[in-house]
């Protein structure tokens, strides 16, 4: 059984801080084989933000795998933004352009879908490259055949149905498509702060899109949530962790069968 806690949308400077600590506590009793942040774990950008997100995960146990977001690029220090827009992540959090872990029965690629600055208006939505895809489905490919292939990006990658707000990701039907040819599981994600689970429409629906909700105050209609993940040989159950306000509670469920049928909802 694998077991992945995933979490997305902290955004330190503006985090739900009861949220944060109640899925701090769940993940520390929770012996995940690992723990997954898709993006944007600060709201700014700032020095004092991203220490305050490392010594956050810190706290926790076991392996750690995270991504940046758009809202990881310094948001005022604009000469950063221009030239090192993930200086700041990777100096404090660790590397942003790509991240790798593997074990007996997982293989899991970060990609990173955020841009300090692009060729249009609105800086926050996502881009990929097939170079990118490339990357990451050389890297798993050298992965057993029977362990779950996860890749991990901040924006979905193709939009979630009836979802609060856009990923618009440059280059994301391309790359959702090569990911799933390719034999990937799951894509994990977060940018819209709700949770949902989804088969691409390619490779027969065998590779599922997955979206964390978010640990902060800028909520979208949803609770503050993350998402606990297990997985064995044929099935792949999801639960959307929702905060009660003093606690998490399971707030929406799917189970899909591995590389073979669409979710159903739970």
């Amino acid at each position: 059984m694998i077991r992945i806690a995933h979490l997305s949308d902290i955004h330190f400077g503006g985090e739900n801080v009861a949220a944060v600590a109640g899925a701090a506590q769940v993940l520390r009793g929770g012996e995940f084989d690992l723990t997954i942040v898709s993006g944007d774990l600060t709201q700014f950008g700032a020095v004092s933000e991203f220490e305050a997100a490392a010594g956050w995960l810190a706290s926790l146990p076991g392996p750690q795998l995270v991504c940046p977001g758009n809202h990881d690029a310094p948001y005022l220090a604009w000469w950063e933004r221009f030239f090192d827009p993930f200086g700041r992540f990777s100096r404090i959090i660790g590397a942003a352009e790509a991240q790798t872990f593997a074990s007996a029965g997982l293989a899991v690629y970060g990609l990173n879908t955020a841009r300090g600055v692009q060729p249009r208006a609105n800086w926050s939505k996502g881009q990929v490259s097939r170079a990118q895809s490339r990357a990451a489905l050389a890297w798993l490919a050298a992965a057993p055949p029977e362990a779950l292939k996860v890749a991990v990006v901040h924006h979905p990658l193709v939009e979630m149905i009836g979802g609060p707000m856009t990923g618009r990701v440059w280059g994301g039907q391309a790359a959702a498509r090569a990911l799933a040819e390719g034999g990937v599981d799951l894509v994990l994600s977060g940018h819209v702060h709700a949770p949902f689970v989804w088969p691409y429409p390619f490779a027969g629906g065998a590779a599922h899109a997955v979206g964390a909700g978010t640990l902060s105050v800028r909520e979208r209609g949803v609770a503050p949530s993350f998402n606990l993940i297990e997985a064995d040989a044929g099935e792949i159950r999801v639960v959307a962790q929702g905060w009660t306000g003093s606690r998490f509670e399971p707030l929406r469920s799917w189970a899909v069968n591995r590389r073979r049928q669409n979710a159903r909802p739970g």
